[in-house]
């Protein structure tokens, strides 16, 4: 029966090592500011010169340059 009774101790051990665990990630999680997390929600907005160069818009100064 003490074979038993330690398996048991052992059990207990091995769950409340776990749940301390999840708890200290919970807790870190919750002191890192949302734009540290990755992926996306940050704050940076792609400028004209981005959207241009990615294809996105075309360039309004060759538009209005040839219309004489």
């Amino acid at each position: 029966m003490a074979r038993v009774n330690r398996m048991s101790v052992q059990k207990r051990l091995r769950e409340r090592k776990k749940a301390e665990k999840a708890e200290l990630k919970r807790a870190q999680r919750l002191e890192k500011p949302f734009d540290d997390m990755g992926g996306g929600g940050g704050n940076e907005v792609a400028t004209r010169d981005d959207l241009a160069g990615y294809g996105l818009i075309e360039e309004e100064e060759e538009a209005s340059g040839e219309a004489s």
